[in-house]
């Protein structure tokens, strides 16, 4: 795949296969977190909310979600079917996009960032 700089351009240069799971995994996404913008980081579609919420790419026989590895560890037994490594979750095209599961992932990865980003703010205003 070509470097691309837009998230319509990724999705229209994957393979035909791939297209309909990276459009339903974005609308998902979106309508998710829909105050999340939508970038290209290190080559591949992401969202954007205080942080990285997840990246999501499609490969020859997969498409992958890169939540980071904390969801991978708190959703651990409901991804035990699903191919995994530090930070990925693989999806084989021959199912159906996990929906519940995916909107629990982003949900969280929302409230993670959301602490993440209280927890900062927070340290900017206590006293040293």
């Amino acid at each position: 795949m070509k470097k691309v700089t837009s998230v319509d351009a990724y999705i229209k240069s994957a393979e035909p296969e791939a297209r309909p799971f990276l459009n339903a995994l974005r609308s998902l996404i979106k309508k998710v977190a829909p105050d999340a913008e939508e970038v290209i980081s290190y080559g591949m579609p992401a969202f954007k909310y205080h942080g990285i919420l997840v990246y999501y790419a499609s490969f020859k026989d997969h498409y992958s979600l890169f939540p980071t590895a904390k969801p991978l560890e708190v959703f651990a037994a409901k991804l035990t079917k699903y191919k995994t490594s530090k930070g990925t979750i693989q999806f084989p095209y021959t199912e159906k996009l996990p929906e519940k599961l995916i909107t629990e992932i982003v949900k969280f990865k929302v409230q993670e960032n959301l602490e993440k980003l209280t927890a900062k703010q927070l340290a900017k205003k206590s006293p040293k």
